[in-house]
């Protein structure tokens, strides 16, 4: 097979600055992406939300707090897991701008701040968490042109035609005389993608056959898994632990946890003393693939799309929803 030469020989260029300017002013690129991302998650978040009956200002409320939460959460993983690079200068801990971002830590107090904010407001952790499963993907793939911008967190050296083309400044000891690189921000932004595309997808078909919370579960398996692959040919500094990356480390401990999530919350033909509707009872969600069934979260047990033994419905369908009660925003 043959290409033309001018194919052969592309690569992706640098940005000339990582700041945008619109007139008289001037942005900071990286932070642009994120503040992007985060816009593109919560509005999603938002749509699945309200398509399961919850209030459209609810989403909106919680990120209020869980999006700083994760801002602090990321940057303090990593400045922790990389304290040697800040020595001698720890005023640049708070230089988030400058890049420097570790997603574990991100998603980890982001949901805590998340959680802690639900138990407030008696909102239904399952129901928000089902519908930031794809939202924090997409604001994460979003955020990864950050990394272009700041033109860092690429990988080893490579010839292929989207190569990423790397300036002499910022290439590192041992690899300046390598031109371009394997563009990990872009490998990233398509895998995660991709994973809110399976995840929209699978949406209702997950809540015939797990509990809730397993699309959760299977982004965190799913982002881990790629992520894991991408770490290893990344060449920016890091902490090794037994010759690994503690990126990879992380990856591996936590897509064992979300495959585990997943096993235990598989939904079985009777769970604990409720009668489960069979899976082709299920309606489809209006919009994303979300099951509209389970909205009238508040006269139903925790488990959803699962009636009481005592009180069947009549034809053996998910009892429809009562648009007189609340939805997920109010879960008593």
């Amino acid at each position: 097979m043959f290409f033309p030469e001018s194919f052969l020989t592309a690569f992706i260029p640098s940005p000339g600055s990582g700041r945008l300017k619109l007139g008289p002013l001037v942005l900071n690129a990286y932070g642009l992406c994120i503040a992007i991302g985060v816009i593109a998650g919560v509005w999603l978040a938002n749509r699945r939300w309200v398509a399961m009956g919850g209030s459209n200002d609810t989403i909106g409320r919680v990120a209020t707090f869980a999006v700083p939460g994760g801002i602090i959460g990321a940057r303090a993983y990593h400045v922790i897991t990389d304290w040697k690079s800040f020595r001698g200068r720890w005023g640049e801990v708070f230089f988030v701008w400058k890049g420097g971002l570790g997603i574990w830590g991100g998603v980890f107090l982001g949901a805590v701040v998340a959680w802690l904010i639900a138990r407030r407001q008696h909102l239904d952790m399952g129901a928000l968490f089902h519908a930031a499963a794809p939202a924090i993907p997409l604001a994460q793939g979003v955020g990864r042109w950050g990394n272009w911008f700041n033109i860092e967190l690429f990988g080893r050296p490579t010839t292929i035609p989207w190569a990423l083309e790397i300036p002499a400044r910022k290439r590192p000891d041992g690899y300046e005389s390598f031109a371009t690189f394997h563009p990990t921000f872009l490998y990233e932004f398509l895998w995660n993608i991709g994973i809110v595309i399976v995840v929209i997808v699978l949406s209702a078909w997950l809540l015939k056959r797990f509990r809730i919370g397993a699309a959760f579960a299977l982004y965190v398996a799913l982002y881990t898994f790629g992520r894991f692959f991408i770490e290893r040919i990344r060449i920016d500094d890091a902490s090794l632990v037994a010759g690994l990356r503690v990126n990879e480390w992380v990856a591996a401990i936590v897509f064992l946890g979300a495959i585990t999530t997943l096993y235990k919350l598989r939904r079985p033909d009777t769970d604990w003393g409720y009668t489960v509707a069979k899976p082709d009872q299920y309606p489809t969600g209006p919009t994303f693939g979300v099951n509209t069934g389970f909205t009238d979260l508040s006269s139903q047990p925790p488990s959803v799309g699962v009636t009481s033994d005592s009180s069947p419905p009549t034809d053996g369908v998910t009892p429809p929803i009562d648009t007189t009660q609340p939805g997920p925003d109010r879960f008593t």
